[in-house]
């Protein structure tokens, strides 16, 4: 039965994303005030370019502690190369990318668009509905 699950089943949207040339520290607000881990960053014609996480974000309070640089922009903190899930996969194959991996959400796509994300918690969410 976990089979027939699909990541459309259980993500979320609408999505909050970022550009490259975002102020982090408008990312970082973005981030803790919508309670999410990360986003995708998207080019002007809505490609996914990267992503940020909270672990990226990380470098902007170590660089603040040591050289007093409370800034930056966006493309120069993300992960560049962005992993993503298409709508249809099998929830089961999300399981298994976020137990292999220290990955905590992953944008979903659907025909080469980005249409919503996927975490940790919508997984479990779809285990307990199953059972």
């Amino acid at each position: 039965m976990l089979h027939s699950v699909t990541v459309r089943d259980y993500m979320s949207a609408p999505l909050v994303t970022f550009s490259p040339d975002m102020d982090v520290l408008r990312a970082i607000h973005l981030l803790l005030e919508n309670q999410i881990t990360g986003a995708p960053v998207i080019d002007k014609l809505g490609n996914i370019v990267g992503y940020l996480s909270e672990k990226d974000c990380l470098q902007v309070a170590m660089d603040a502690s040591y050289h007093e640089d409370w800034g930056g922009k966006v493309g120069e903190l993300m992960t560049p190369e962005a992993m993503t899930v298409e709508s249809d996969a099998s929830i089961l194959q999300v399981a298994r990318i976020f137990r292999n991996t220290s990955i905590k959400s992953l944008p979903v796509m659907d025909e080469n668009r980005l249409v919503g994300r996927i975490t940790r918690s919508d997984v479990l969410r779809a285990f307990e509905a199953i059972r």
